[in-house]
């Protein structure tokens, strides 16, 4: 099944297809030792070079839901979501295996004291639409705060709280229960902004203590995955995962 090049390379995340475009108009792109021509598909077999180098052999199957690959990583407090770091700290791809073809494409990222679920994926297109604002994909954390926020702080954060990036709001929130002077929370959003989470809370003022993401889309944090380990997700998990964004 021949598909356009630029959407060959995206999905196998080694590049973006707005990049692609630019790589074709430049002249860097080849296929087969040809230079590749706008609006030119490759399929099964063809072999795809930037300057010179290649890059991806399209595989037998192109077919996204029988190809892609997509992890569920339990991320520790205290690993980067960044795939290289100049200070030498461990990152959340150290852990990885190696994909036969591409690279693992993080689906949005999770700060370096937060742990939780994060899902990674060898399909460019799929990561970007779980992360695209309009698809408002669910994300769920439980979050550990200081303090027990009441009824009206609870609403608040329902209802929307300011930001020095504007407006936030929680889709769900409730008190988990227990007994004490700090409380557990159950939050949900469909928003991926930095730290979104912690600023919301501690602008209400209840700083996070801790913060673990439990849920991605319909894909949720397997309760015998431990903190540095890795699961692949199923054909299943992955349509479904897929029809979640459609």
């Amino acid at each position: 099944m021949a598909e356009r090049l630029q959407k060959a390379l995206a999905r196998a995340g080694l590049t973006s297809r707005r990049e692609a475009d630019r790589w074709l108009a430049a002249g860097r792109l080849s296929v087969n030792g040809h230079s590749a021509e706008p609006g030119q598909h490759v399929g099964p077999g063809d072999r795809i070079a930037l300057d010179g180098r290649v890059l991806l052999t399209v595989p037998e199957d192109t077919q996204t839901a029988a190809t892609a690959r997509v992890l569920a990583y339990h991320k520790p407090v205290g690993e980067l979501c960044t795939r290289r770091d100049p200070e030498g700290r461990p990152t959340v791809f150290d852990r990885l295996p190696a994909p036969a073809t591409g690279q693992w494409i993080q689906v949005g990222r999770l700060d370096l004291n937060t742990s939780g679920l994060l899902l990674l994926t060898t399909d460019g297109a799929l990561a970007n639409a779980l992360m695209h604002p309009a698809r408002e994909v669910a994300r769920e954390y439980r979050a550990r705060v200081r303090g027990r926020p009441g009824t009206a702080t609870l609403e608040r954060l329902r209802e929307g709280v300011p930001l020095e990036d504007g407006p936030a709001r929680f889709d769900e929130v409730d008190v988990l229960p227990g007994k004490g002077r700090n409380a557990q929370l159950r939050v949900v959003l469909h928003e991926g902004r930095k730290r979104e989470v912690r600023r919301l809370l501690e602008a209400v003022g209840h700083p996070v203590s801790r913060l673990l993401r439990v849920r991605y889309g319909p894909i949720r944090l397997p309760k015998d995955l431990g903190p540095g380990e890795w699961r692949e997700l199923d054909r299943e998990e992955v349509v479904e995962l897929r029809e979640s964004v459609k």
